[in-house]
């Protein structure tokens, strides 16, 4: 059905009813275009540049852990300070590698059942009295699927170490994650501090590699 209507100027028009046009205009385009390209960039947001290449992680394993750095880390590079494939299975050069060192590091552990897991410290390693770190220290793990364990804010047992160990968390006794110092024997519990399962695929474990990443 047509119906007319006459203008100011008596000039005759007509609508057509249930008849309607779709009109795409520049910023639609733009629009659809930009969630296509933000889309396919999203992933490159969180792959970090390395300074060597990782002989432990996956591409999508550190894209996991980037997320969850602390804001301090974002934009920095990955620096390789300390791997036993180039320094050795020693804690005490494991330290010698963090002296002069002012950034958060982030340890990675492999052991004998292929197992990936480790922790984020809020500072480098060091020889220590106590237990140092603050509340950005968190712990996770590959085994099977990734799992991040942050501070639950029940004691301040971060990270501790001497020349015999390294460890971190504590509380009911036993540490979340312990290497001995000839970085051989490792063992794994749950803990107050991050309120963690055991990290590796069984409490006592060998430790085959370490890496352990710097943010400058």
């Amino acid at each position: 059905m047509i119906r007319f209507w006459y203008g100011k100027k008596g000039r005759r028009h007509h609508s057509v009813k249930n008849k309607y046009n779709l009109i795409t205009t520049r910023e639609d385009i733009n629009s659809k275009q930009g969630t296509t390209i933000k889309t396919e960039l999203e992933p490159e947001v969180f792959r970090p540049n390395l300074s060597d290449p990782s002989e432990l992680l996956q591409v999508e394993q550190i894209e996991k852990l980037t997320k969850c750095l602390p804001p301090r880390t974002i934009g920095y590079p990955w620096t390789l300070v300390y791997s036993t494939a180039k320094h050795g299975m020693s804690l005490k050069t494991l330290y010698r590698t963090m002296m002069g060192l002012d950034t958060p590091v982030l340890m990675v552990v492999k052991d004998s059942d292929g197992q990936i897991f480790g922790a984020l410290a809020s500072e480098p390693f060091k020889v220590s009295d106590g237990f140092y770190g603050t509340g950005e220290t968190f712990l996770f793990t590959f085994a099977p699927d990734f799992e991040k364990f942050s501070w639950t804010g029940d004691n301040m047992f971060f990270i501790k170490g001497d020349m015999d160990a390294l460890a971190f968390g504590g509380g009911g006794g036993e540490f979340a994650l312990w290497l001995d110092g000839d970085l051989y024997h490792g063992r794994s519990h749950s803990c107050k501090t991050f309120g963690n399962r055991t990290l590796s695929k069984k409490e006592d474990f060998i430790i085959q590699d370490i890496e352990i990443w710097g943010f400058e």
